[in-house]
């Protein structure tokens, strides 16, 4: 752990998460100052230590997500390996798990329990579908919250079965919805002195993403029934992807945006004329308003042109970049969105930079990861008062782990 100033100096987090909405959670506070003590499970620790081992066997999903974290591994199964972990809450301000309901209670360190060794403890339960429900004792992963939730549904071409986005976009929306209750219970405690326990589920994250599904359903008494349309948005017009050469585009152009994309197409006329001078005309020709916005960018030579005349006249848009792209794009370079990351393992490569920029404090930092057990010594001999000694019998015990991963 590397000790910078920043927001959340003070703060000590123990992490017993593992995947991604969790330590997105937990990597929030790290970032900004905090301590967070990750306790892995033996005998691999975190699962994702096993995924995209592509540099000397260095998970670098694992980097990504736990960059200036401290790792402590223990063997739960083992006599006093879960003694340590209760050991650890006195000295910790949040407890923040994403165990399956019921695991935490069948370790023994349910909400009650921990409030036992620390009366303002906030534990911040995570998890797919929630603490409670019908649905809660199922296991979960971010797509699965993401198909109870109707989000599924609302992806790919209407008459074929739907998408899955290719990112956690669920995971890291809950865990920055988890950091946010947690920043929140802190400032309740320093005003009432008072800990909670905190219930988050991606289910219930991704539920509140809908802008205008739910409402829309509910209050046309279901004659609406939303459901996923390909390309383009199913209530505004136009907006969506459009075909250009060489690439595509992605337009908004509706709503008060429609008359400067009607500047920029040469066609000014289109901003008033009958059948188009409003969004809902415009939906009833939408396939009409989508071939007419096809055919002019084609007349550009490539993406970047039409971009060009479309910025000309401030019509929100923007190329449908790749990866690749954007990991050379200048302005994910200047503004830190992409980061350079030297991993004493996996050496130097990029990952997605820290989206919280402060005018206090500098964003990006030199972080790395922990090695499985890294930190043993250092957190139990620090916070727990063991010695070197203490900490040799119980690596000898099998109780702590360590390996070079």
């Amino acid at each position: 752990m590397k000790t910078i100033p920043h927001l959340l100096n003070g703060i000590r987090i123990l992490d017993l998460s593992r995947a991604l909405a969790g330590p997105t959670c937990t990597r929030m506070f790290a970032e900004m100052g905090a301590d967070v003590i990750k306790v892995e499970a033996a005998p691999d620790g975190d699962r994702t230590r096993l995924v995209s081992r592509m540099r000397n066997e260095r998970g670098l999903y694992f980097v990504q997500q736990n960059l200036n974290k401290r790792s402590v591994a223990i063997d739960f199964r083992q006599p006093g390996g879960l003694d340590l972990v209760r050991e650890l809450v006195p000295h910790c301000d949040v407890v923040v798990e994403n165990y399956k309901p019921g695991v935490m209670q069948g370790m023994g360190l349910a909400y009650e329990e921990l409030k036992k060794r620390r009366e303002d403890i906030i534990l911040c339960s995570i998890s797919a579908l929630g603490q409670s429900g019908p649905l809660s004792t199922k296991p979960g992963y971010d797509y699965i919250a993401q198909a109870y939730a109707g989000v599924t549904s609302m992806i790919g071409d209407r008459d074929e079965s739907p998408y899955i986005p290719l990112l956690g976009l669920g995971d890291v929306l809950t865990g920055v919805h988890a950091a946010f209750a947690i920043a929140a219970a802190l400032i309740h405690r320093g005003r009432t002195g008072q800990g909670q326990m905190l219930d988050i589920a991606l289910l219930d994250c991704y539920y509140h993403a809908h802008e205008v599904n739910v409402h829309q359903y509910t209050a046309s008494l279901g004659e609406i029934k939303p459901t996923r349309c390909g390309r383009h948005l199913s209530y505004l017009c136009p907006g969506g992807v459009f075909k250009a050469k060489g690439g595509d585009i992605v337009i908004m152009g509706f709503l008060h945006h429609w008359p400067d994309l009607c500047a920029a197409m040469g066609r000014a006329d289109l901003a008033t004329a009958p059948g188009w001078a409003s969004d809902a005309e415009r939906m009833e020709h939408q396939a009409e308003v989508i071939a007419f916005i096809e055919r002019w960018l084609q007349s550009f030579p490539d993406v970047d042109s039409a971009v060009a005349a479309m910025d000309a006249h401030d019509v929100p848009n923007a190329p449908v970049l790749s990866i690749e792209q954007t990991v050379k794009h200048p302005h994910f370079i200047e503004r830190g969105t992409i980061r350079t990351i030297n991993d004493p393992v996996a050496g130097e490569f990029q990952i997605p930079g820290h989206p919280i920029r402060s005018s206090l404090f500098a964003n990006n930092h030199d972080f790395v990861a922990p090695l499985l057990g890294e930190h043993n010594e250092d957190v139990l001999t620090t916070l727990l008062g063991k010695s070197a000694e203490d900490v040799r019998r119980l690596e000898a015990a099998g109780v702590l782990i360590s390996k070079p991963y």
